[in-house]
């Protein structure tokens, strides 16, 4: 996907993966900045450790409380803080890492333009409360959904996603446990499904797909999660998580280059990938 969009944009740029331990983070992120990179992408377990390994957090960061993606940045000639991508000469040796949260916005819009779905005034059914379910509850709460019901198997991390959210968006009604009436919405953020045999990611027995109009799963392979099966059966309307995947991505290389990032060139390399068609 990025390097297909890289390749769009002319740029001579390259996009690797890294199999990065979690106590080399801050070395890894490092030696990024020392070889000059020109930004990274972070995934699990990295980023809520960046936020304390980069020398500044934009505002995305801030909010959302989480990093997946840096840009490094060095000084011009004018003293101000500017991208790599800036520097097509020589890149001065002061250079700093820059955090950003591209995840929270591609969840709204992947609701929106994959799922149909209006974040606002919505009823949520919301299953995961790790990194993933966190960024998607704050977000929803920003959003201004009209019901918001959060499951976990560890209730307490539940609980203080729930306090977090009454903090900073006291108007937001937030429950534990499970709607009583039909909801608009159903999302998964656990890593249920990555499995053909795992199972569902909430209980059937306290709750039914009858009982959703949309089911949205971050699990975006494979294409068809257990819970999108059911969830079709159901006659709900649904979405897997590569439209997310796309959108945070494209992003990402939007921070890095200055420019609009080649989206459906990047759509149709990340579905030949992941989908192979």
């Amino acid at each position: 996907m990025q390097n297909a969009g890289i390749q769009a944009l002319g740029l001579d740029w390259l996009y690797l993966a890294f199999d990065v331990h979690p106590d080399k983070l801050g070395a890894a992120i490092g030696g990024a900045k020392a070889m000059k990179f020109i930004g990274l992408n972070l995934t699990v377990p990295h980023k809520l450790p960046a936020l304390q390994m980069v020398e500044e957090l934009d505002e995305s960061a801030k909010t959302w409380g989480a990093v997946n993606t840096i840009r490094f940045e060095a000084r011009g000639t004018s003293g101000r803080w500017q991208p790599l991508v800036d520097f097509p000469v020589e890149i001065p040796e002061e250079i700093r890492a820059r955090g950003y949260n591209t995840d929270a916005d591609a969840i709204a819009r992947a609701l929106r333009e994959d799922l149909g779905v209006d974040p606002q005034g919505a009823s949520v059914l919301l299953l995961g409360a790790g990194g993933a379910g966190r960024t998607a509850a704050l977000k929803l709460a920003s959003e201004g959904v009209g019901k918001l019901f959060l499951i976990n198997r560890t209730e307490r991390k539940a609980e203080g996603i729930a306090g977090e959210i009454r903090n900073r968006f006291p108007r937001q009604e937030v429950t534990m446990g499970y709607p009583k009436a039909k909801v608009d919405l159903v999302m998964n953020t656990t890593s249920l499904g990555l499995k053909s045999e795992d199972p569902l990611p909430f209980d059937p027995k306290q709750f039914s797909l009858s009982h959703a109009r949309a089911v949205f799963d971050m699990v975006y392979l494979p294409a068809e999660t257990p819970l999108l099966r059911a969830a079709k059966g159901a006659g709900c309307r649904t979405a897997d998580g590569l439209g997310m995947l796309l959108y945070q991505g494209a992003k990402a290389l939007e921070i890095w280059s200055g420019r609009t990032a080649p989206l459906e060139v990047m759509r149709l390399a990340l579905e030949k990938r992941v989908h192979g068609n």
